[in-house]
């Protein structure tokens, strides 16, 4: 049996994770299916009433997919409530290249990477600086608040 993962996130508003998140993953916003103009217009010709699509539901795409078609499939819902506790699960974002990689080099790669995720609306919770271990990474927060690490 063949089987896919989608990834399934609560947040506030799917369209700023959607734009955060796609920068973040190299992924980019799933078009509608079918040749459908929007998700709305698809999820219209499927019978969902239009009182179960709030305003600005499906104009914008509320998922992102790997270009490449080797990751998971993001899904954006939109909750009523907010985040209140720590994740218990996040992203390993692990651009720096592995343990063979020089830690210079590493370390560069995961300073780049930071900086664009923060111009993206990422804020830094701490940098892990441990050169003796070989480690250098950051913790780091999403627009709502969802902890990922840069490694």
């Amino acid at each position: 049996m063949e089987m896919t993962v989608q990834l399934t996130i609560d947040c506030s508003d799917p369209q700023r994770m959607v734009v955060f998140w796609a920068e973040a993953l190299g992924y980019v916003p799933e078009p509608p299916p079918g040749g459908h103009a929007t998700w709305r217009a698809y999820w219209a010709a499927l019978g969902v009433p239009e009182a179960e699509l709030p305003a600005g539901a499906g104009d914008i795409p509320e998922s992102i997919i790997d270009p490449a078609g080797r990751g998971p499939r993001v899904w954006f819902q939109q909750v009523p409530e907010p985040k209140v506790a720590k994740n218990r699960w996040h992203f390993d974002l692990k651009v720096g290249g592995g343990r063979d990689v020089p830690l210079d080099v590493r370390t560069q790669r995961v300073k780049v990477t930071v900086e664009r995720l923060v111009k993206a609306g990422a804020t830094v919770l701490r940098i892990k600086d441990e050169p003796d271990m070989g480690l250098y990474a950051a913790a780091m927060q999403d627009p709502e608040g969802n902890e990922f690490d840069v490694v």
